[in-house]
């Protein structure tokens, strides 16, 4: 098979997706890639695993990031500081390999204490965190004078260019598509990845919808330096969720999630169950008038009960369209490794047999 062409990048391409020279035809082994986000992060494959409440642990994070991904802690399921500080230490000692912590940023009255959380990431040696929900900018200087790489999840192409301003060092560019928070603009990842491509100078991830080897060659191909995932990791053996989850993501389809608390413009894509569709109904029956106390037994304290506890109908819990793609429960070392082969095979095979003109050959895709 003959080495993979490097195209010429067009005119608005702030740089290649894809670093052609780092690809080696005669590796092998699994296919590993340099791409902006694997060189910053120090990561074998450009593969993120996104922080999920009750679903970063150290367990999870530490399985990714020994598998050659990033694996990420979420910070605020640890209910103080001194409880990150441990969950970091835990994972310290279950990895040698770069892993991160997640920062969701609330809109609260009673903020976290987030210097203090963020002066305990410091203190563990991480440096890598990845930011979400509203700006980082007033935590930015705090974040940087600990040598913090920092990717801020964004679902614009607006608020991407912001972060980029106040000095994210890459973001992760999160589709329409995605579980949790996809934004108010609707807008899927076709569109926003290549938009994201043409408008920033700082690298990004794909985030929504990633499964596989195909997602992350599209991905790659639409100027990302990499994916995110997050459904598909509570589907993998390390994940420290309870056996009912992982069950019910293998289950569902990609017409079994919602989109709720849209006239909040708090908007959540979550997996469908009774107390979603009660949920639903009573926003159809409050419409505009809907307030989030009159939803607040189906949205609030849920995690535990969910990931914990494996009380799927407790109420809303975020999930990506992706899960139409979820058909087992592997490893997460066979996950990222299964990814890693499949995205090789479509590009030294599929990609380099169109142009070769080589006839293609269908056949039935392998599990996700």
């Amino acid at each position: 098979m003959p080495s993979l062409p490097c195209a010429s990048v067009p005119a608005w391409a702030p740089r290649p997706p894809l670093n052609c020279s780092s690809i080696d035809a005669k590796h092998t082994g699994v296919f590993s890639v340099k791409t902006a986000i694997t060189e910053m992060f120090g990561i074998e494959h450009p593969i993120i695993q996104g922080g999920m409440h009750y679903v970063g642990f150290a367990e999870l994070a530490a399985a990714v990031s020994n598998a050659g991904g990033l694996g990420v802690i979420t910070g605020l399921t640890q209910k103080t500081p001194e409880l990150l500080a441990k969950e970091i230490a835990r994972c310290r000692g279950m990895s040698d390999k770069p892993f991160g912590v997640n920062l969701t940023f609330l809109p609260t009255f009673n903020a976290p204490p987030y210097q203090e959380y963020i002066a305990a990431i410091r203190e563990g040696g991480v440096k890598i965190v990845e930011t979400a929900g509203r700006s980082p900018e007033q935590y930015m200087p705090a974040l940087k004078a600990g040598g913090i790489k920092v990717i801020h999840k964004c679902t614009s192409v607006r608020h991407a260019l912001r972060a980029e301003q106040i000095g994210c060092d890459a973001v992760s560019v999160d589709g329409f598509e995605c579980g949790g928070h996809p934004g108010e603009d609707d807008m899927p990842n076709m569109i926003l990845l290549p938009r994201a491509a043409e408008e920033l100078s700082i690298p990004f991830v794909a985030s929504g919808g990633m499964a596989d080897g195909r997602s992350l060659v599209a991905a790659l191909s639409l100027g990302a330096a990499g994916i995110n995932m997050g459904t598909r990791f509570i589907a993998t053996k390390e994940a420290p969720v309870h056996e009912n989850v992982k069950k019910s993501l293998v289950a569902a389809t990609e017409l079994d999630t919602r989109l709720v608390m849209r006239t909040l413009r708090n908007t959540e894509r979550v997996l469908t169950n009774k107390a979603v569709e009660r949920l639903i109904e009573i926003e159809r029956e409050k419409g505009n008038s809907l307030k989030i106390d009159d939803i607040i037994e189906e949205v609030a304290g849920v995690y535990p009960k969910v990931m914990i506890d494996g009380d799927l109908d407790a109420g809303a819990w975020s999930c990506g369209m992706v899960v139409g793609l979820i058909k087992d429960v592997p490893t997460v070392k066979e996950l990222i490794d299964r990814t890693m082969v499949e995205a090789e095979g479509i590009i030294r095979q599929r990609l380099v047999g169109f142009l070769d003109g080589l006839p293609e050959k269908r056949h039935k895709h392998a599990v996700a």
